[in-house]
């Protein structure tokens, strides 16, 4: 196939642009070019600013695609422009939605396609549900090929998937949790989460690529795992060797007091016990397994983190953040048993 992906080198898009190339596919990546370096194969390298749409349009005018995918749309605008730029120039086009933009709170904690979208807690999912209602409109009144892909919460080697961290990443967290610090779980850590390495992603991912059946689909790529929070924190601290100082902490609260989106990524996504049904991928592409367990792709990514400096990014803000929680903690408990 010739694929085109609008950016192809993040964590979901990387692991599957590797897994299109050892098939022998020719994949185009039209991004800034900053990443592509670790990519072997039939790539091209359109090395353009996709907001350049007329620039885009001049690099493209003579090529046409079995699949088209953008990883990097987040709001309908970006999304009128691919379906200009592409309309009559692929015969799928791929957009990543996010499993956030289903009902939240549930009515029922088992998830499928069939859920209603809704999340009153977070700007990102509402966006993204705004951009699947376009994209499905321009399926059913001009025919323009969709396939909406819907991922949970899928992780890679360089970033260990956590629940409570600031904006540089997990590398502080599993700082607190070698120096014997509490480490902040949201809740009480028993509410049930999905996660999904990328390489097992990538499976379902290019099962759907070139799939007619997929066409004016959404589909949901997950594992079928379901782990509490408290296994997934005590995994991390087990990897790293050390006894896990877990500091439960409602979500809530966490909201209230901080200036992070966490009314966003925990009450509007991982405060809330999720079970994704997968039926309808397994139907799609029927060998699709995922293989990485939680334990063992956990323990992969921390062994990678803490042998790569460039994954130790250290987020003074955030722990201190989590000091300053800890203390008023404490505090609180102290007050009430005065």
């Amino acid at each position: 196939m010739n694929v085109l992906f609008i950016g192809g080198t993040g964590t979901i898009s990387m692991a599957i642009s590797r897994l299109l190339l050892s098939q022998g596919h020719t994949l185009y990546l039209l991004n800034r070019g900053n990443r592509n370096h670790g990519l072997t194969g039939n790539v091209v390298e359109l090395t353009v600013d996709v907001n350049d749409e007329a620039a885009v349009a001049e690099m493209i005018k003579d090529l046409s695609f079995d699949v088209v995918a953008d990883f990097i749309a987040f709001v309908p605008s970006q999304l009128e422009r691919d379906v200009r730029l592409f309309t009559g120039k692929t015969k799928q086009f791929i957009f990543i939605s996010s499993a956030s933009a289903y009902q939240t709170p549930s009515s029922d904690y088992r998830i499928s396609e069939a859920t209603p979208l809704a999340n009153p807690y977070w700007e990102y999912s509402r966006n993204k549900i705004a951009c699947e209602d376009y994209l499905m409109k321009c399926y059913r009144e001009d025919g323009f090929p969709v396939t909406i892909v819907r991922p949970s919460h899928t992780y890679d080697e360089r970033n260990v998937p956590l629940g409570a961290h600031g904006d540089m990443g997990s590398y502080t967290v599993l700082k607190r949790m070698l120096e014997g610090k509490p480490v902040i779980i949201h809740g009480d850590g028993t509410s049930l989460w999905t996660l999904t390495h990328n390489s097992d992603f990538a499976k379902g991912f290019v099962g759907l690529m070139g799939n007619i059946h997929a066409l004016g689909e959404a589909v949901q790529i997950t594992s079928d795992e379901s782990v509490t929070w408290n296994q997934i924190y005590n995994v991390v601290a087990d990897a790293l060797g050390v006894k896990l100082n877990p500091l439960y902490v409602p979500s809530d609260f966490l909201d209230k007091c901080s200036d992070y989106d966490f009314a966003g990524s925990l009450l509007g996504d991982k405060a809330n016990t999720v079970v994704f049904d997968n039926t309808k991928l397994k139907r799609l592409v029927p060998d699709f397994v995922a293989t990485v367990r939680m334990d063992q792709g956990i323990k992969n990514t921390v062994e990678y983190v803490l042998s790569h400096e460039e994954c130790q990014i250290p987020d003074p803000e955030f722990d201190d953040f989590c000091d300053r929680v800890a203390a008023a903690m404490d505090a609180a408990i102290a007050a009430i048993k005065k």
